[in-house]
């Protein structure tokens, strides 16, 4: 097979690759979504082992004329493979690719108890792998010994800092150092949040709402009173009057899509100081905007109302397990001591990388590639859906991880879950049903991650919901 693939080489020790060699391996080019395509062909190859570790690709001019396709496509592509560490840069000898992660060898396989794949998951091959590794070596380089003892519950200093001025240019947020709370991820923060509450207490949650934070919630022992959202977000004045406080996703609300409209982010800061109660703000998707500039924070109108709560886990990875609380001053006291009786702070290597990460401005540059390529992904859905004549209604605006088509009825949703199903789709692309969300509302439909749609998989999706 290798030697079909490699052609005739004459250093053994070297393989070269040729143009042929990489169009035989990844077959015609498509009409849509070329970069796309050829990103993961190439992305397929190295890790199946048809590419072998150490063989050269030929020059990007030479592949795109290889393949008829514009040069800026190829150097897109293999820079995200640069960047992931399945292509190394070597000096005077081009791009050479390097040893597959699945051909290493490592312990036997053991069950896996990891959450399964949410809609809401971004593509791993995307995470910034080389990048996060200058760092990462930059970073515990410059740790002093008192670093490494245990760590500060609320955080790195260094990171805090760093976080702050993040949010202040990206999010518009209003805040100090000394009022973010380093957390391991959104769903770590709202365990502290619903401990600082207390069991009992009412919380208001947007209906429908994520199923995983409806459940932890309910787990933490409060009473959670659904308020519905319709096409403009939260219905601000449905929320129960007994709420303590609410938990909003206002730039991208999960799952519908929408953002929380101008006169409602207002009317819901008065609502919170009316009655001295806390808005919860999960800055969900918030910087994955694909038409326009993300919406800022409601934060920046009440720094003493709203807890803004954010993580790298849409923008980087889930796997890194870091996230922060931006808290009214009074608050932040009562989050640390939580904090701290739950697991005595976060990881201090992994924190001084994000920070250096951040000051760089690699984590910048990164977000507008991932914006960039899951537009992209999520147009592709779009397209199979028209092709179709489709007229499903398409809910949410162009951002996020994800998408919503509307579909009629229980039994339309069953159906579509159960195509899917027998295609094969579930071990492709995260896909959930609408009603699982929801409190007791008649809404139905499939909540459908786009982060790793290909154009077979979203014309999968786009026969299911069709077909309804």
């Amino acid at each position: 097979m290798l030697t079909v693939l490699m052609g005739q080489m004459t250093d053994p020790t070297e393989p070269r690759l040729t143009a042929d060699d990489v169009r035989l391996r990844l077959g015609a080019v498509p009409e849509r979504a070329v970069g796309e395509w050829l990103y993961a062909g190439l992305r397929a190859a190295i890790a199946g082992g048809e590419f072998p570790a150490g063989a050269r690709l030929p020059s990007s001019r030479t592949l795109a004329g290889g393949l008829g396709v514009a040069r800026g496509t190829v150097t897109a592509a293999e820079d995200r493979l640069v960047d992931e560490g399945m292509l190394r840069s070597a000096p005077r000898a081009g791009l050479l690719v390097t040893p597959p992660l699945t051909s290493r060898p490592g312990p036997d396989p053991v069950t896996s108890r990891r959450a399964p794949s949410s809609p809401g998951t971004p593509d791993p091959a995307l995470f910034p792998r080389a990048g996060w590794s200058r760092a990462f070596r930059e970073a515990v380089a410059d740790l002093g010994a008192a670093d490494l003892g245990y760590p500060d519950p609320q955080g790195l200093p260094g990171l805090r800092t760093a976080l702050a001025e993040q949010l202040r240019l990206s999010r518009g947020v209003r805040t100090d150092p000394d009022s973010i709370v380093v957390v391991s991820g959104v769903a770590q923060g709202f365990s502290l949040i619903a401990t600082m509450l207390g069991r009992g207490a009412v919380l208001a949650m947007e209906d429908p709402g994520s199923a995983g934070s409806i459940e932890l919630f309910r787990r933490l022992g409060l009473r959670l009173a659904p308020v519905p959202v319709d096409q403009r977000g939260i219905v601000v004045d449905r929320i129960d009057p007994l709420a303590r406080a609410v938990v909003v996703t206002p730039a991208h609300q999960y799952p519908l899509g929408v953002p929380l409209a101008p006169d409602r982010r207002r009317e819901l800061v008065d609502w919170a100081a009316a009655g001295d109660r806390l808005v919860v703000e999960d800055d969900y998707d918030a910087e994955l905007r694909y038409d326009r500039s993300p919406v800022p924070a409601i934060q920046g109108l009440a720094p003493d109302r709203v807890l803004l709560a954010g993580s790298v886990s849409k923008t980087l990875s889930p796997a890194l397990r870091l996230g922060w609380l931006v808290a009214p001053p009074a608050l932040v006291g009562k989050l640390v001591d939580g904090k701290r009786f739950a697991d005595l702070g976060c990881s201090v290597p992994e924190q001084a990388t994000l920070a250096a990460f951040l000051r760089s401005g690699a984590y910048s540059r990164h977000t507008r590639r991932a914006r960039i390529r899951y537009g992209e992904r999520r147009a592709l859905l779009l397209q199979a859906l028209a092709d179709l004549g489709c007229e499903r209604p398409v809910l949410g605006v162009a951002a996020g991880l994800h998408l919503v088509i509307e579909l009629d009825s229980a039994a339309g949703e069953r159906r579509a879950l159960a195509d899917l199903a027998a295609a094969g789709a579930p071990q492709r692309v995260a896909v959930q049903p609408l009603s699982a969300g929801s409190f007791g509302a008649d809404r139905f439909g499939l909540v459908v991650g786009t982060a790793r749609l290909t154009v077979d998989t979203a014309a999968m999706v786009a026969a299911a919901v069709s077909a309804r």
